[in-house]
Parts: structure tokens; sequence; C-alpha cells
């Protein structure tokens, strides 16, 4: 059939919209602070084949890859096989997953005894079991960090529902209620979307609803491609790199090549570091979704929907054996700090070919908190995310105390950490004057948050980035300040390593320090009314203005 353009317009729009609905479902009905508060989840709508058709903008690294988490699970259970009730689920980092707290649900929408497409959502569990509550910092293999979902399909009146698999799951876990709580409102999410595609099938009819699926595909790998088309031709390099590895001070080298050639795209990562035994590798589909992120960010514009159509002009790769391609067994709870070096590195890539499209490199970090404590009522885990300052751009300072860009976790209030939990509490939490890098547009500041731990015995995990090796600034703008963390024990002050544990006592008084991002540009061009505002509003103080400014303050 030849759909209709009006008819086109009202649903596609109508598919971006219950997408949106969905995110805004999984927030609104989720039970952990780590979704409902810091929102770490997504939903999307797909077509029958599993192509993300239209999402919510929640988490970018959770969404990219979907459809590749989607396949093995219809692979192993095909979707003419699936009946109302059933839904695939896997949480599988070397079977299209991403880390074990990441659990994809996809449920399949049914019209007239039809699969038309699926509601899918991913979340961030507070707690899937594995060898320490909330994060386990020493884990040698994929085993310890949790329960792993291979690629499955069960049923919800059947196996949820106080049935089998619910069980399953809830026995091997610390915070059940939670966490079940949390898959619910997964399911909750799903259900909303596929009553929307329902509902446009049912007004339009299915094959209309299909056309427009396949239509907005098409779009957006219009879209895409012309953006492409626009970059001169050729190589481009770019490289950064993590800390270490948790174990040795080395750093893990990442290295990318962007190539493109007319309107299509291929990136590899050649000369990259090989995988470690600490957490830090990246499964494949994780480093997919990461490069994939930087160049939309920067070749294309927001209206155009992260689909699986915007994909098709990208071929992407990393050796087998790599931090960005690693063998199972190998640990990957802390897959996102290689995520944004691969962020990092195709970033300084395009700045090569379009420099006034790219942003410095910010903190860039997924720092990751885990406070846990067992009491006579059992165990209570919190989990956060922290960030820190954005990289500078040709046009504007970066953006001040947010997560970064991959993650998009929004802030935790103390207010809801205080009802949820009785063994820690936070007694400070600012911005850092200073920690921005320089230029003619400054870096985002970061922010500090401290924790005072009210009972002995809280176990601490951490893993972070950037405490060695600070962001860089371009084009003449100087490194962002790196960040640290340390607990104050009496007189005493215990560092902590960016990749760390420790067991907390009462009176401890536990600090993350979150750097700033690079600047952008000779720090002499600086508007010396900029400059005043940083003054003025507390973000530099005048030795920092002085020192860095010396030309500008003139």
């Amino acid at each position: 059939m030849a759909l209709d353009p009006v008819d086109y317009a009202v649903i596609s729009q109508g598919l971006l919209a219950g997408a949106r609905e969905m995110g805004a479902k999984l927030i609104r009905s989720a039970y952990s602070t780590i979704l409902r508060e810091a929102q770490d989840g997504s939903a999307a709508l797909m077509d029958r084949d599993g192509n993300v058709v239209a999402q919510a903008e929640l988490i970018p690294m959770q969404l990219g890859p979907m459809r590749a988490t989607f396949l093995p699970c219809a692979e192993r259970y095909p979707v003419d096989e699936l009946i109302e009730g059933d839904f695939y689920i896997t949480n599988d980092p070397f079977h299209g997953g991403q880390h074990i707290p990441d659990v994809f649900i996809f449920t399949p929408v049914f019209y007239e005894g039809e699969v038309i497409g699926f509601g899918a959502s991913v979340a961030h569990h507070l707690d899937l079991g594995g060898g320490a509550p909330g994060l386990n910092a020493a884990a040698s293999d994929v085993y310890q960090e949790g329960l792993i979902i291979p690629p499955a399909r069960y049923n919800m009146d059947r196996d949820w529902n106080g049935g089998p698999f619910e069980r399953l799951v809830a026995a091997n876990i610390r915070v059940p209620q939670l966490t079940i709580g949390d898959f619910n409102a997964q399911f909750a999410a799903n259900a909303i979307g596929g009553l929307r595609m329902q509902e446009l099938a049912a007004k339009f009819g299915a094959d209309a609803v299909r056309e427009a699926m396949a239509e907005l595909l098409d779009y957006s790998e219009r879209r895409v491609r012309a953006a492409i088309a626009a970059v001169p031709d050729g190589t481009y390099e770019g490289e950064d790199a993590i800390d270490d590895d948790g174990i040795t001070d080395d750093p893990l080298v990442i290295k990318s090549q962007v190539t493109i050639a007319g309107d299509q795209v291929t990136i590899t990562f050649d000369g990259t570091c090989d995988q470690v035994a600490r957490n830090l590798n990246s499964p494949f589909s994780s480093t997919i979704s990461a490069a994939l992120s930087c160049v939309k960010s920067v070749l294309t514009s927001a209206d155009i929907p992260f689909n699986e159509g915007m994909k098709r002009p990208f071929t992407i790769s990393a050796p087998y054996g790599s931090l960005l391609n690693p063998k199972p067994p190998a640990p990957v709870r802390a897959r996102m700090e290689a995520g944004y070096r691969v962020f990092n590195a195709v970033m300084k890539a395009l700045a090569q070919v379009v420099p006034e499209k790219v942003i410095a490199c910010g903190f860039d970090t997924t720092s990751v908190f885990a406070l846990s404590h067992l009491g006579d009522n059992g165990y209570r885990v919190y989990v956060e995310v922290f960030g820190g300052g954005y990289g500078a751009s040709a046009h504007q300072d970066g953006c001040d105390a947010v997560d970064s860009p991959l993650s998009n976790c929004s802030n935790t209030p103390v207010e809801a950490l205080d009802m949820e939990y009785d063994y820690f509490r936070v007694v400070d939490y600012a911005l850092a004057p200073d920690t921005c890098g320089h230029g003619k547009h400054r870096g985002g500041i970061g922010f500090a948050r401290s924790y005072e731990i009210l009972k002995d015995e809280v176990s601490f995990a951490v893993y972070a980035d950037r405490f060695r090796i600070a962001p860089d600034g371009l084009f003449g703008g100087s490194p962002g300040q790196r960040g640290r963390c340390e607990i104050k024990r009496g007189e005493e002050i215990i560092a902590v390593k960016s990749k760390d544990a420790n067991v907390l006592r009462r009176g401890d008084l536990l600090t993350i320090h979150l750097g700033g991002g690079g600047g952008y540009g000779d720090p002499a061009g600086r508007d010396r009314a900029a400059i005043d505002r940083d003054l003025a509003d507390g973000l530099m103080t005048q030795n920092e203005a002085d020192r860095a400014y010396a030309v500008a303050a003139e």
C-alpha cells in the first residue's frame, strides 16, 4: 500500500509519543532510587523484526544495541511461536547484552492474533546477586557479577506473578522487593507501549502501522546519510585512555580510526589494548552504542530519531579479545569507562575534520557508588551514578555538574536518600570551584558529595576514572581537573582508588570529588564578562582567574 503522508505523520508521531510515554511509565512505576530517581533505564517501540523504531530520550548507552540484544532471543524462540503473555528477557553480556544489572525485556504486541511489534525496556537493577551487594569491585569473571539470564522466553501467567521464574530471580537477589518491583515497572512500560501501538493499528490498520514504521527507519537513514555526505572523505584517528585496571598503574589505551567515504562511516579500534582481568571490559554491543552516540551527536541533529535506520550507514568493528570486544567470561560491570573512552577517541578523530561541531573531553566518567548494609531486616543497597563537567565547544561553555553524555542519569535528591536509608546521610553536596579546563569557552564545573556513615560494617565499592588522566581540552583549551575520593576517619585521611572497595565505620566521612571538562580554544580569547560572571557565581576563585586568564584579565 502507499501510505498517505498525513497518515504517516500521525502514525510516526504516535509511535514517538508512545515510546516517550513508556519512558515516563517506567520511571514513575519504579521502586528503587537508581531507577525511580536517577532514571537509569530506557524504553522503546520495535517492529516485528526487532528494529528499534522509536525510543524514549533516557540513556543513550542502553538503547543503541537493542536489536542486537533482541536477536538472540528471537533466534532461539521465533516470533511466530509467541503467544499472548509471552516475553523475551536477557541480560547476557556475551549474547547482545551490556552488563549484568541491565536487564532487557521485550513484550510482543498482538493485533488480531498477529505480532506487529514489541514494547521493549531496559533497567539498571539495584542488585542481581553476585559476590557483593550492588557492586562486586573485585570480580574476576562475569559469574561473580550476578545472575546471568540467557536469551529466554517466559510467560507472564505461567512464569511471573508468583511463578517459577519470578521466584528464581527473587531467591538470588538481596533486595527482592525493590528488584521485582523494578521488573514490574518494565512490564508496565512495555504494556503501555503495546497499547498505543494497538490503538494506532485499530485506527489506521496494521499494514499502515507497519509501513509507517518502515518509513520512519528510512527517514532516519536518509537524514544521517546526508549529514555524513557533507563531511570530507578521509580516515581520521583519535586516542584516549582509562587510568588503570584497578590492579596495575598502566593506562588502558583505546584507539579509534574513523573512515568517511561518501555517505558511509567505518569505525575501527585497531591498536586498542587487550581485555583485562577486572570489570573494565566493554561488551561489543556497548562499544557500538558508544561510537554511534558520538557520531550522531556530532554530525546530526536531535530531531533525527535514534532508531535502527540511522545505524545502517555505519560499520563498526573491534579486535576480538580486546577491551572493546572481550572474550567470555570477562567481567564487564564497569563497561561504561571503556565506553566513554570510545566516545572520547571518536570525538577526537572527528575534531580533525569538523572542529566546529565537536566538544572537548568532559570528565566523561561513570562514577558508581555502592553503599550497602546488612541489618536485622536484611540487606539495604544504595547505588548512585555520578557525572562531572562537560567539555566546552566552539560555541559555548561546557555544562556544569551533570551526568555524562552516555549515561544521562538524573540527580538523586538528598531527601529521597534520607527517606530510604538509615546507615548514611549526605552532609555536603556542592559545585567545586576551579575544576574546569580553561579556554575561549571553559569546560563544565565538577562537584563534590560527602556522606557521613551512621553505622558500622557498611560496605563501600566504587568504580570511576579520570583520577590520573585529566580530560583533554581542544584547540588551545586546557584540561579539566581530575577526580578523587577519600575517607576521613578521625584525623586520618584514607585515599580511595578509582576502582576500590572498603568497609566503613560509624563516623567515617566519605567524599567523592568529580572533575570538570576540558576547555575549547585559546584562553586569551575568553570574554572578560564571562570571567567576571564565573567569579561572581563562585565557580572560579580570583587566583585561578589571574593564573588562567592573565592576558584576558589585563
